[in-house]
């Protein structure tokens, strides 16, 4: 018999009902030091009292009102997310795929409006994830994402992950962006070079392409820069952004220049919850704290000091972890013990980790994670990776 909940998700057999910080409580009291920070969302750590005041006061006044009306928190989230970045206009939205869709859109209309309604193909990467929508799952091409839902939505073509020829000679005529994670999460924690997206920015300019960047998870400060971009000097003419931004309330956004978004007038798109009152009090305060002075250098401080306790792990367990790859405070261990294997002996030592592709585990805590609580993880992760090889020693 199916189960009341969808079963979609191999859920782990924890519950927690309580957060503190970078701590997870379940109801017996148990605690879990939470590496994953609900797949790189919670970003300022669990029920940070800033996100939790702006919530009640905005609850005691409106929850909901829809975008038939002007709704002044995203007015103010929008013109901070301009002030502070490439773009000149933004549609909130729930999610990240919701970003991913809003953004495909957009792209394909920039070239109907300029006459040019044949130029519809996006370009994307193998091993990406944009989402589960049904254009989401057609730019990842991937097997698992499609199999069994019909058709694919036509106009992605899927390159191998950052082979700059195969780029090239994929566009024809009928192209109109380039869609890519500047660190790819899902599919392992794989970043792109500062020269690869300098040469992709240059590639889409020497064709007249659009570039559109899947800042979901890598975006809202994770890599010491408000956005990853950045660290390479470029600017897309779409990005999209979500997790991070909303603290752990839902919230996206599609970013763009004008240029890039002429298209999308009156009627173009829409979305009932998108950018609500109580969504955009939580990500106006999620920027507060993130825009503060020093805290992305505190960010990069902290990123230097996990990413050394993990290199020590991996020299100090390498029948376990092959390697550390990443930036910031979005890393990866590449196991060489199965990755669920990891993921699970960590459980039993209260820490919590996320899997991804390419045998490798994700450590993507808050961003204000303090010094005690990655020493912390790191004696966990040490004590999980010794119980592995314990279990593998003949009895």
């Amino acid at each position: 018999m199916i189960s009341p909940v969808l079963p979609t998700y191999a859920r782990a057999p924890m519950s927690f009902v309580e957060g503190q910080g970078s701590w997870l409580i379940e109801e017996s009291g148990e605690r879990y030091l939470d590496l994953g920070a609900g797949i790189a969302v919670t970003v300022l750590g669990h029920a940070h009292p800033a996100l939790v005041k702006a919530l009640e006061d905005q609850a005691r006044r409106l929850w909901h009102t829809s975008n038939l009306y002007t709704i002044p928190n995203q007015e103010a989230l929008a013109a901070r997310l301009v002030a502070s970045t490439f773009a000149d206009t933004v549609f909130v939205t729930n999610s990240g795929t919701e970003a991913i869709e809003c953004a495909v859109k957009m792209a394909r209309k920039h070239f109907a409006e300029k006459g040019e309604p044949e130029r519809y193909r996006i370009i994307s990467f193998e091993g990406s994830f944009h989402g589960r929508s049904t254009a989401a799952i057609a730019a990842s091409g991937a097997e698992k994402m499609v199999k069994g839902f019909g058709p694919v939505l036509p106009g992605f073509d899927v390159v191998p992950f950052l082979e700059l020829a195969a780029v090239e000679a994929a566009i024809t005529p009928e192209t109109c962006a380039v869609m890519i994670e500047p660190i790819q999460g899902e599919g392992g924690i794989r970043p792109v070079s500062p020269e690869d997206l300098r040469a992709l920015r240059e590639l889409c300019d020497q064709h007249g392409l659009l570039l559109i960047l899947d800042e979901i998870q890598c975006g809202m400060g994770r890599t010491g820069k408000l956005f990853h971009h950045e660290w390479a000097g470029i600017t897309p003419d779409i990005m999209t952004v979500a997790k991070g931004i909303g603290g752990g309330f839902p919230l996206g956004a599609c970013l763009a220049t004008e240029a890039a978004a002429s298209g999308m007038g009156l009627g173009t798109h829409g979305s009932t919850y998108g950018g609500n009152p109580l969504a955009c009090a939580v990500a106006n305060a999620v920027m507060d704290i993130v825009a503060e002075k020093g805290f992305l250098d505190q960010v990069s401080r902290a990123a230097g000091r996990l990413r050394q306790g993990l290199e020590g792990l991996v020299a100090g367990h390498p029948a376990v972890f092959e390697g550390v790859r990443g930036e910031g405070l979005m890393l990866g261990l590449k196991c060489r013990a199965m990755n669920a294997d990891v993921v699970k002996a960590g459980y039993a030592e209260k820490v919590l980790t996320v899997a991804a592709a390419d045998n490798l585990v994700r450590l993507l805590p808050p961003l204000n994670i303090s010094d005690e609580d990655i020493d912390e993880g790191l004696r966990r992760l040490d004590a999980a990776a010794t119980a592995l090889e314990a279990a593998k020693v003949p009895a």
